[in-house]
């Protein structure tokens, strides 16, 4: 069973690997990183852990029982207890509910750690990414900067978290 776990310098290789398997896929809806994030990856990679160990961002790994990654589910730039959601999933994962339920396992955990409210930011031409959002309780709260969204126009969501007894 597929397990959210903190990012760790172990994860490195697989996290390679598998923004390298669905580079295409993402771009569909995303804005590429481009080469200069492949060529420069172990830099990234290790001031996404410095960033993490500061308190500014907690970065998670949706590591598949072979120790492969299926998606990543990131809060970042945490600050007066609200956090910006990100996260992707794997093309052969998308669709099955992954993505829903990891968001909401997240939303726990943050509220858990954090005390946080989250909220994120979808481009109007990815409906997948919405229906995720909206299916984790999150609300569409106004517009997005499409600065914010690779120059496509967009919602912001926004969940505030409490802890469930």
């Amino acid at each position: 069973m597929p397990e959210l776990k903190r990012l760790h310098a172990r994860h490195a290789p697989a996290v390679l690997a598998f923004e390298l398997a669905n580079r295409t896929y993402f771009a569909a809806s995303v804005p590429d990183r481009g080469d200069d994030y492949f060529d420069q990856f172990t830099d990234r990679y290790n001031a996404l852990l410095a960033e993490q160990a500061a308190g500014i961002c907690a970065f998670h790994v949706l590591v598949a029982e072979d120790g492969s990654v299926l998606g990543r589910f990131n809060l970042v730039d945490i600050e007066d207890r609200t956090a910006e959601l990100g996260y992707r999933v794997a093309q052969h994962v998308a669709g099955r509910g992954v993505a829903t339920a990891t968001v909401r396992e997240l939303c726990r955990l943050a509220a858990a750690r954090h005390g946080l409210r989250t909220r994120a930011a979808t481009a109007r031409v990815n409906v997948a990414s919405q229906k995720v959002l909206t299916k984790a309780g999150f609300v569409p709260v106004g517009p997005a900067d499409p600065a914010d969204l690779g120059g496509k126009p967009g919602t912001w969501y926004q969940r505030d978290l409490v802890l469930q007894p």
